[in-house]
């Protein structure tokens, strides 16, 4: 811990020691003057502040009066921390954590083992002219908080400190062991005793024989616990039972990666997990079991605990320059909120609730768990905070991009992941390129991928093995594929075995035989309307005027289930990537090109196999009738967007055949567009219907880009814009996953894969109620309908309205929950079956077969329930366990688009920036404050801080209004300070500039 002028520079010993060879004393030297009067006092200032016992009764002797020879310890610009690594003996007690922020004694030293790691200007490290250990991190202990393995003390010992919450054991020692006169003479050495252990009585137990002496191989001492040791699963089913334990997802907060959370079964506050060591070795995404801490050590905000928003308002103002690194090396702009939405809302998954004896979390935690936050004085609040205490399912593929670090002397290097939530990782010296040892300086902008293979307890760092080098940071294709690689997204080429199960006798036609079994609908006029660059085409429409007024209109769907049979190879591989990942430059497909591209897609003037839903319908979108089947079509064109915009931009237009692609000479172009014309009224009506019966669509933008077709580099950006041609689609697509699912849950009540989306979480709920209140903003969160209505209609009709509504639409958005796939028979209250942005009781996926897996299991129910497929013979449980793995996959494949868009977005900046552009703000903190920059539709954070000119900065809150008043200084001196006053939706203008570290940019405010 830095002392603050009351200790030695360190940074100065280091280049002291880089101008002269080592001394024999230096090391004694530095001993000495860490034990100097001046370090003594600090400690006992230090234990004041911290409520601890006086620390004279800790003698020299015990505060690592042996010790070794050693160089000078230098300082290095990365972040090393004094911790060690167990890749084996000869890596123990050598390396550090990398996490400042692992500054885990917490204010109310809640976990059994609390380390103090070196806060320093600069870590300790290793200098390659000296190469030389670290100094050993201090470790403090608070055995009132539930012991931690690895650490033993004698029972009078254990005994005493149970009526002590102070008690601490103070390990100061500084060893360590001269490799070269180890090696003459071989002789194993004998660590220093540990020091006495400190109590608030003055007491002071003998150390147990363990502790005294210490006969770790190599003369090092054995190393402490970081972390608990994990529960048996039995203790956790039963903890799970009495409601004592809460399971849930963890999410790490990627700008301040010490936080993370799981959400509250009772659907209150977030439960608040404190540094590295509460996560327990849980990575973000992990499906965790936590124990909740006793009251007196949970955290206190300023204000509800509603997200990870609260936190900042805590942070002092000298902490600034490390919070503004950490924004920097953040992979996500999100907007105050790193996840607005619990991936786990439903409760455990069912893999997981089997495990446990079927316990059914939300309701034993609610009714049982009475920690809940309790208000105090001065409007602050009390926010539950937990330990993880088992990892039911690591969701997180513990791989990672980043860089490697060469550390001399050592048959290891230290991994240093770009995603900060990511522990730093010992890897093997021999895993590292051949020359590396040699001109480590040549690799410092290369990213490695890197793989966790152990994360043992007594220690911050991991172990793993490089599995990849991927090339220069800052670079496209090398940053694209560490993406992939870290969200465990299979690119890799089909097997063998795969392909084999696609038909060999190419060019297919379709067998005579199957064309026997199907309706035969290929002289119908059916048309597609897709992107202008999709491959996969999945769906086809068609709209017949009937001679009483009336229209038949179709939607039909390729049929894979045709050619991916159940539990054959390539249905295997298809059911593991669960879906298409769609980047900016390409499509990682989940199946192969023959089969998106060719077999299944419904290209024109080809036949195609297909199941169609075909309703007739009044011209109001009342349905008359339905039809579900597996047919045979000829798509008679491929329209785009556009194609189809423009024909109902022109409804009386004669369009030529120069202006849309090849036609079937035997469907005119006027047929098509009449049929689009009639689609587009009857998409009107049921849009219309839905959203006076009660729907919601929140709409953010979208960041599209022009490609260079030679380099594949961004040419140009623009916002997407969703026209009427898209909504025509999207509502007949609704149209048929609603009636698939009540055809497929009529007939399979217990197998049926349904969607569903829970309502938004009640306290956040309330609490954006009670802000829009105070703003003024007639918005109704009563219900979703309520919702849509208001956001149509209270934000003016000025240039800045669709801004301000995407402001707004971005504030409503974070209470909201992920919609999850579900099987019918797991999930027993019907009620829940409800989609509520749809506000619809039942939903499924059919209309995606080639680039959604979930799809393919409702095709075959389908296929089924009509009696025109093969029997069903899965249970509830493996569709049940799919729907989970489909839910985790789309969830990754969301956040992998977002990356692959802000990854070229930040090219874009770099080629062509800097960029100008008014921003809107759309949320505060106390020392920054977020804007969405129209011109581009990204996100940004603006620290205070950093912005140049800027004299002084003042955040309040009025009620729950946040407001900043920036004092920018002026060019004449003699003038006034000028005065700026922001508050939500106010614009401002901002520029956007490349960072110098790879693919970062950062958002300024210009001045008024």
């Amino acid at each position: 811990m830095e002392s603050k002028g009351k200790g030695p520079s360190w940074s100065n010993e280091a280049r002291r020691g880089q101008n002269q060879p080592p001394r024999k004393d230096a090391y004694a030297k530095l001993l000495s003057q860490h034990q100097s009067s001046r370090f003594r006092s600090y400690l006992e200032q230090f234990a004041q502040q911290n409520v601890l016992p006086d620390l004279n009764s800790v003698s020299n002797k015990g505060c690592g009066s042996k010790y070794r020879k050693r160089g000078p310890i230098v300082m290095d610009k990365f972040d090393l921390i004094g911790q060690e690594s167990p890749l084996h003996s000869e890596m123990r007690g050598e390396i550090g954590d990398r996490d400042r922020d692992v500054y885990s004694l917490t204010k109310h030293g809640q976990f059994g083992t609390v380390t103090q790691t070196n806060n320093h200007k600069e870590d300790l490290a290793l200098d390659e002219k000296s190469p030389k250990k670290h100094k050993k991190k201090q470790m403090l202990k608070d055995p009132g908080s539930g012991e931690s393995t690895g650490s033993k003390v004698d029972k009078a010992a254990k005994s005493e400190s149970q009526h002590s919450e102070n008690h601490i054991d103070v390990r100061c020692g500084l060893e360590g062991v001269n490799k070269r006169s180890r090696k003459k003479s071989g002789a194993k050495e004998k660590n220093s005793a540990d020091p006495p252990l400190v109590q608030n009585k003055g007491h002071q137990p003998q150390a147990s024989p363990a502790d005294r002496v210490k006969k770790n191989r190599g003369g090092r001492q054995s190393k402490k616990a970081m972390f608990e040791e994990y529960m048996s699963l039995q203790d956790v089913s039963a903890g799970l039972k009495r409601g004592e334990l809460i399971q849930g997802s963890l999410r790490i907060n990627p700008k301040k990666y010490h936080e993370a959370f799981i959400p509250s079964p009772d659907g209150l506050a977030d439960i608040f997990l404190d540094g590295i060591v509460a996560r327990n070795r849980a990575l973000n995404g992990d499906i965790v079991v936590v124990k909740v801490l006793p009251q007196h050590q949970w955290r206190v905000v300023k204000s509800e605990p509603d997200s990870e928003e609260s936190p900042e308002t805590q942070c002092v103002a000298g902490n600034t320059k490390c919070e503004n690194k950490k924004a920097a090396t953040s992979s996500s702009p999100d907007v105050i909120v790193e996840a607005h939405y619990n991936d786990e809302s439903e409760g455990p998954n069912e893999a997981v609730v089997q495990r446990v004896q079927n316990i059914s979390l939300q309701d034993k935690a609610s009714s049982k768990n009475e920690d809940t936050p309790t208000a105090l004085p001065t409007e602050k609040v009390l926010q539950r905070t937990a330990k993880v205490v088992y990892i039911i399912e690591q969701k997180h593929s513990r791989a990672a991009s980043g860089f490697i670090k060469f550390l001399p002397d050592k048959n290891f290097a230290m991994f240093a992941p770009v995603d900060h939530r990511i522990p730093r990782v010992n890897v093997p010296l021999v895993d590292c390129p051949a020359n590396f040892d040699l001109r480590p300086g040549d690799y410092a902008n290369t990213l490695f991928i890197c793989r966790i293979t152990h994360w043992p307890a007594d220690n911050t760092f991991a172990e793993g093995r490089l599995a990849k080098t991927l090339g220069q940071a800052g670079e496209i294709e090398p940053e694209t594929e560490g993406i992939l690689i870290e969200y465990d997204v299979d690119f890799s080429e089909f097997s063998d075995q795969a392909l084999a199960c696609l038909p060999q006798a190419l060019p297919w036609s379709i067998p005579p035989e199957e064309l026997s079994k199907r309706r035969d609908l290929r002289k119908e006029c059916i048309f597609t309307i897709d992107p202008t660059t999709a491959r996969d085409l999945d769906d086809a429409l068609s709209c017949k005027l009937l001679p009483d007024g009336n229209f038949e209109v179709g939607v039909h769907i390729a049929d894979v289930s045709f050619f991916v049979e159940p539990g054959n190879a390539l249905d295997f591989i298809a059911s593991r990537r669960a879906t298409s990942v769609y980047l900016v430059q390409k499509v990682i497909p989940m199946l192969p090109r023959l089969l998106c591209e060719e077999l299944c897609s419904l290209n024109p003037l080809t036949d195609r196999l297909t199941i169609s839903v075909i309703w007739n319908l009044t011209p109001e979108g009342k349905i008359l009738s339905e039809w579900f089947g597996r047919s045979v079509i000829r798509s008679c064109v491929k329209l785009s967007y556009d194609h189809a915009q423009s024909m109902i931009e022109a409804p009386d237009k004669l369009f030529t055949a120069n202006e849309l692609p090849p036609c079937a000479p035997e469907h005119p172009i006027d047929e098509i567009h009449q049929a689009v014309l009639n689609l587009h009224a009857i998409a009107k009506c049921l849009r219309a219907q839905r959203f006076e019966g009660g729907a919601l669509r929140l709409d953010q933008m979208k960041l599209s880009f022009t490609l260079d077709h030679e380099t594949g580099m961004p040419q140009g950006c623009y916002v997407y814009q969703y026209r009427d041609s898209n909504k025509l689609v999207e509502e007949f697509m609704l149209l048929a996953n609603m009636s698939a699912a009540h055809q497929i849950y009529r007939t399979f009540p217990e197998l049926a894969l349904l969607r569903r989306h829970p309502p938004p979480q009640a306290k956040m709920v309330d609490t954006l109620q009670e802000l829009c209140d105070q703003m003024g903003l007639n918005i109704d969160l009563s219900s979703a309908g309520a919702l849509h209505r208001s956001l149509n209609e209270t934000l003016g009709n000025d240039q800045y309205s669709s801004a301000r509504k995407e402001v707004l639409t971005n504030m409503c958005s974070r209470p909201m929950q992920m919609a999850l796939y579900f099987c019918s028979g797991a999930l027993k209250n019907e009620t829940l079956f409800r989609h509520y942005a749809l506000n619809v009781p039942m939903y499924t996926h059919f209309t995606s077969p080639i680039r959604r897996y979930a799809d393919v299991i409702v095709h075959r129910l389908l296929a089924a329930s009509l009696r025109c497929g093969p029997h069903i013979k899965i249970t509830t449980e493996d569709i049940q366990n799919q729907a989970s793995h489909c839910n985790d996959r789309k969830t990754a494949s969301k956040r992998v688009q977002e990356l692959s868009s802000e990854l070229f977005f930040s090219v874009f900046v770099k080629e062509s920036g800097p960029l100008d552009s008014e921003a809107m703000v759309m949320g505060m903190l106390d020392q920054s404050f977020d804007v969405l920059v129209l011109r581009y539709g990204v996100q940004k954070r603006i620290y205070c801080n950093s912005l140049e000119g800027l004299q002084s900065f003042e955040y309040k809150k009025v009620g729950k209004c946040p407001e900043m008043t920036l004092l920018w200084t002026p060019d004449d001196t003699e003038k006034p300070c000028i005065r700026q006053d922001l508050s939500i939706f106010s614009l401002v203008e901002v520029q956007l500039k490349s960072d110098k570290a790879p693919l970062k940019y950062s958002a300024v405010l210009k001045r008024p």
